[in-house]
């Protein structure tokens, strides 16, 4: 479960620690070194950490606004390829328009208006291969995948003209950004790589596999969940005065718990690494196990998240009411998709995604555009490259509400 080739893991072997009670040992940096791993979960730098912070911060007001915008257009486009050909690939245009939401939520300039123009979703998500090869797999026969994906490093220079055009976007676009970064003390263009690596490779590689994980469980829920989402969410909105406010948001219940729910079955980041900093003691459900220092623990993250001596008998189902009302707000502190418990908050001296609050905040707005426009949808569930992909089959359109005359 770990890079098998000499050229890239030192030693293969690992300590795998697999239920929701032995898991959270990977968040504790007093425990577990979790520099220079694969996938993982590098330590940021405080600077860099602090960088990213000020930047969702002073961008927070951006996000509801761009994301709406941006993501009624893809549904605008998802209906007229329903039109035509009776079937819509959400992956596709996802890639698409995330990149050019990010860039316009985070710095205010489209990609799209840059020199890249419409290549920078290609770009990126070619550079993001190259970082992600040993956890992909193609389906080629594993005498072939061995040695191309998972025994040494792609050579970067491949990828390099396109890694050059996005820095020139960032550059550019994160003028804001750098600045504050110099008065933290950071070098202008460490911080700009610092930015576009957190900016393509967590935002942007979050969300091509994020937003299709939601989907595709909201689509296998059915039209009765459909029918409660959309009695929630309109009835927020109505409250607001027809406006999707941060305020309606949070009274948005059961589709704050289906955007968890989404989570913990399917993290965007299954897999996380620690090397024990001293000799130690770490407890299963049934057991105790002795870990010697400087041995690497692995997790694979849906082993803890699907626990059964947690989650019960439905703990690999998507119930998506788990986590309404006091009861089931006690079972956030198993979900970890964010590298630390829901229930924790990312600081620059923790490992966990700085960017939690935003994800979840995404994942919500997702499903309000599609309850706010649409009364059902289907769709088509499969496999990508990176893991869900979703083609809507048919919608039917809002009968009352905000988006009713759309």
């Amino acid at each position: 479960n770990v890079p098998p080739g000499p050229f890239m893991a030192r030693d293969p072997r690992v300590v795998a620690v697999l239920d929701a009670k032995s898991f959270p040992v990977l968040f504790d940096v007093d425990k577990v070194e979790k520099k220079n791993l694969f996938t993982g979960t590098y330590m940021p730098h405080t600077k860099v950490k602090q960088l990213l912070f000020s930047l969702l911060a002073s961008r927070k007001d951006a996000f509801i606004p761009a994301f709406r915008s941006h993501f009624s257009s893809l549904l605008a486009t998802v209906e007229s390829q329903l039109v035509l050909s009776k079937k819509s690939n959400f992956n596709t245009l996802n890639d698409a328009t995330s990149f050019e939401f990010i860039g316009d939520a985070y710095f205010g300039v489209l990609p799209s208006a840059s020199d890249l123009g419409t290549t920078g979703p290609t770009k990126a998500a070619k550079w993001l291969i190259f970082q992600l090869h040993p956890l992909v797999t193609l389906g080629l026969p594993m005498i072939l995948e061995e040695p191309l994906l998972h025994t040494v490093h792609l050579p970067p220079i491949l990828v390099s003209g396109d890694y050059k055009a996005l820095y020139k976007y960032f550059y550019a676009a994160a003028t804001k950004a750098l600045d504050t970064a110099e008065g933290l003390g950071l070098k202008r263009d460490e911080a700009c790589h610092n930015l576009l690596f957190a900016t393509v490779f967590n935002s942007y590689g979050g969300l091509k596999v994020l937003l299709p994980g939601i989907l595709a469980r909201i689509a296998g829920a059915g039209e009765k969940f459909h029918q409660k989402l959309v009695a929630e969410i309109r009835a927020a909105v109505a409250d607001a005065g027809g406006k999707v406010t941060i305020e309606a948001l949070e009274k948005m219940e059961l589709t704050k718990s289906a955007v968890w729910e989404a989570l913990r079955l399917d993290p965007p980041v299954k897999f996380q690494y620690g090397r024990a900093k001293a000799d130690m003691n770490i407890e299963s459900h049934d057991a105790v196990f002795a870990v010697k220092k400087g041995e690497m623990l692995f997790g694979y993250q849906p082993c803890a998240t699907r626990d059964p001596r947690v989650f019960g008998s439905t703990a690999r189902e998507f119930v998506g009411d788990r986590f309404v009302g006091e009861e089931g707000r006690k079972l956030l502190q198993y979900v970890y998709w964010s590298n630390g418990r829901e229930t924790e908050s990312p600081s620059v001296d923790n490992k966990q995604c700085p960017g939690k609050n935003l994800v979840v905040l995404v994942g919500r707005l997702l499903v309000v555009e599609l309850f706010l426009r649409y009364d059902t949808f289907t769709a088509d569930v499969g496999v990508d490259l990176l893991g869900t992909k979703v083609e809507f089959t048919g919608v039917t359109k809002a009968t009352s509400g905000p988006e009713s005359a759309v």
